[in-house]
């Protein structure tokens, strides 16, 4: 049998049913359907205000739009955080109504020239990710008549070790070379264009806190060598994100306030050039990933040569991370639990498998749970990030599941 990853501490020590928010999982099911996404914001609260506890003050907090795009957590987001980063000109369409221009930014490489004229028509800054970009925006802003609002997303000489997705230190379709980024800096100004600042990445889902201290010092480090190296001091630098979560068995949290205590040396320390610059963290999959649990149904429980299977309603085309298919090389098994047994005796060796025609559509591995029956509801957990829109929905033309926030008030 195979382990499975740490339930979340909203969830961690419930006893009996499953209570979110309040409300059991079966009384989310009976009044949305099965499946479900149910996100707690009192969760994603708790994460902001761990957050701004912890980091120095004046650091501001972005909220990753890809990381869940449901609208309504975005608009519960938006008022609490300092910007909402966005990937593609139809998140920009989404969050204008709870953000306005340089609060937004917008990154992803392959912008299409519709999607330049969107964000420098809404006074977004963009994070240009190459040379060739950067002039397309220019024009754009020629075009409308409009002076843009130009970053430079910086690929860095540097990578965040231990991290989930690595996105510095190696030849990368995200970012302009460290070194060639100060002559296009001066090339951004001497346009005319606004000058925004730094976008530096260094990588995602990473769980040791000593890492992502020495990457937050390179970064800022980094950035004052190429604010000296272009002349131009960045008015903001977006240190990028990184913090991660537990989602596999061993898996610890990250030391947020050490992290933070760390930090503010760093800054106490920056350069003559970085005197007046203002640092954003850029975080999504931290602050609402937790919130987040995946409820379906179990609708067979068969065997097969020795093995017992639960097959649900859902599967893959919802949770394709929980599947093991979404950025993972060896799979490993979510947190998840047999909803309305929650604590009791675990003794029943099963795979949890979904309703797709597809050997890769396995939700959990040989794993210990209660027993469960036809009827009971399984809990996927860590389900508020990279789920829905992050897996193939039309798959196989099964029916989109509900989502639900609660807990806003």
């Amino acid at each position: 049998m195979k382990p499975i990853g740490p339930i979340p501490p909203a969830f961690a020590d419930q006893h009996g049913g499953l209570t979110i928010a309040g409300r059991t999982a079966s009384d989310w099911v009976a009044a949305h359907g099965s499946p479900v996404f149910v996100y707690d914001f009192g969760v994603v609260r708790a994460q902001i205000e761990r957050f701004r506890a912890a980091m120095p003050a004046g650091v501001r907090l972005h909220y990753a739009v890809k990381a869940n795009p449901y609208a309504p957590l975005v608009a519960a987001i938006a008022p609490l955080v300092d910007g909402l980063d966005v990937a593609s000109a139809g998140e920009l369409a989404e969050v204008l109504a709870y953000k306005r221009g340089a609060a937004i930014s917008c990154a992803g490489p392959g912008k299409r020239d519709a999607e330049l004229e969107a964000a420098v028509r809404a006074g977004v800054t963009l994070n240009v990710e190459s040379e060739n970009e950067a002039r397309r925006a220019i024009a754009a802003g020629e075009r409308l008549g409009i002076v843009p609002r130009l970053a430079v997303r910086v690929n860095p000489d540097l990578e965040l070790r231990g991290s989930g997705m690595k996105m510095g230190g190696r030849a990368s379709p995200f970012g302009v070379d460290a070194e060639r980024v100060p002559a296009l800096v001066r090339e951004i100004v001497a346009s005319g264009a606004e000058w925004r600042g730094f976008h530096i990445f260094a990588g995602s889902q990473a769980l040791d806190s000593d890492a992502l201290i020495e990457t937050q010092g390179a970064t800022v480090a980094l950035a004052g060598r190429l604010a000296e190296e272009s002349g131009r001091a960045p008015p903001l630098v977006n240190l990028g994100g990184g913090f991660g979560i537990p989602h596999f068995a061993g898996d610890t949290p990250v030391d947020v306030a050490r992290i933070g205590a760390a930090l503010g040396e760093t800054l106490d320390k920056r350069g003559a050039m970085l005197a007046e610059t203002v640092f954003a963290i850029e975080l999504g999959r931290w602050l609402v990933g937790e919130a987040g649990v995946y409820l379906t149904r179990v609708v067979d429980r068969k065997e097969s040569r020795d093995e017992t299977f639960l097959v649900v309603d859902g599967g893959l085309h919802h949770q394709l991370a929980a599947s093991g298919n979404f950025g993972t090389v060896v799979r490993r098994n979510y947190p998840v639990a047999v909803a309305g047994r929650m604590g009791a005796v675990a003794d029943d060796a099963v795979s949890v498998v979904g309703c797709l025609c597809t050997p890769l559509d396995r939700l959990a591995d040989r794993v210990v749970l209660p027993r469960a029956d036809v009827g009971d509801v399984i809990a996927i957990f860590i389900a508020g990030a990279y789920g829905l829109t992050a897996s193939p929905s039309a798959f196989l033309g099964h029916p989109v599941p509900a989502q639900v926030l609660t807990g806003v008030s």
